[in-house]
């Protein structure tokens, strides 16, 4: 199913637009940050979520939010990371991945980026995990793109997620039947990524510094841990 804002919503901007359910664990919507789950609460967020052009580079620049730290830097190692044998199952343990959930859902769209960027370096950057996770890396940079008010960018790395995750889907095998991985319908976010395509022009017009700039919230499912739900 692909939800499609109408126009009233479109108009009425991000605060007012309603939420809407997808299948998979996907809520469409244009909750504020402080209204998110938070799958790992103990991890703090950066001062800002960056912006090209805007503010300082968090790693180059001495003013950036991790200069000199290796939290989500791509020279860090993640000492003692443990990575599932698939991303279909054992998903829940691994905390960078559920990080990068975290900073998507609050608009760190840059920063989710990273974090993700490592895993898909970790896992080998080919195959239907790392494709996964390069889907994911895509749904950030469309949200970074917005935040950049660049629809042509929103909708070219939204359609190249889609594709992504459409390429996910057709990896299944009968060691690897599910439809999800992450703890997420992958046909949901497929749909989710063209949806976002197609209102590549309404999205970026309406991006700003509190709401996150894309509709579409991550709720990987079956967690179990303070204030998360299991389904």
């Amino acid at each position: 199913m692909t939800y499609r804002a109408s126009s009233e919503e479109m108009k009425a901007g991000p605060k007012r637009m309603k939420c809407r359910s997808m299948p998979g664990s996907l809520l469409h919507n244009f909750f504020g940050p402080n209204l998110m789950f938070r799958y790992c609460p103990d991890r703090e967020f950066p001062s800002y979520s960056y912006v090209p052009g805007r503010y300082p580079h968090p790693f180059s620049d001495p003013n950036g939010h991790s200069y000199k730290l290796n939290d989500i830097s791509k020279e860090r190692e993640p000492s003692g990371l443990h990575l599932p044998t698939d991303l279909c199952s054992g998903w829940q343990e691994l905390h960078e991945y559920l990080f990068g959930i975290d900073l998507f859902n609050h608009g760190f769209y840059w920063e989710a980026h990273e974090t993700w960027e490592q895993l898909w370096i970790k896992f080998g950057r080919s195959g239907r995990e790392a494709d996964f996770l390069k889907a994911l890396i895509k749904l950030a940079a469309a949200g970074v793109k917005a935040r950049e008010c660049r629809p042509v960018g929103v909708q070219r790395h939204a359609c190249r997620a889609r594709d992504l995750f459409r390429l996910v889907l057709a990896m299944a095998t009968e060691n690897q039947p599910s439809i999800h991985m992450g703890g997420m319908n992958l046909q949901s976010l497929r749909d989710a990524a063209d949806t976002i395509a197609s209102n590549a022009v309404n999205i970026a017009g309406q991006s700003d510094e509190i709401t996150s700039a894309l509709p579409l919230t991550l709720l990987p499912g079956d967690i179990k841990s303070d204030g998360v739900p299991s389904e």
